[in-house]
């Protein structure tokens, strides 16, 4: 993966932060959006990301994701 693919939520991933079902479980498994960052470093330095994949799902929703949370999509 890298940034700009298109990616797929493969897995059951429950967020209480989407705004529109803030405060209540919201399970993203089968959304789509696009990898906007890898949260790997900061200010040129590496760091231990838990969740290194940002991704922008439709409006201005963003989510961090593990590895195998996310398939790519192919064009």
């Amino acid at each position: 993966m890298k940034v700009g693919d298109r990616v797929r939520v493969s897995t059951t991933v429950e967020v209480y932060h989407h705004p529109a079902h803030r405060g209540k479980p919201y399970d993203l498994e089968g959304q789509e959006g696009e990898i906007i960052a890898n949260a790997t470093e900061h200010q040129g330095r590496p760091i231990s990301a838990n969740f290194p994949w940002v991704v922008q799902f439709e409006g201005k929703f963003r989510g961090h994701f593990r590895d195998h949370e996310l398939t790519v999509i192919e064009d």
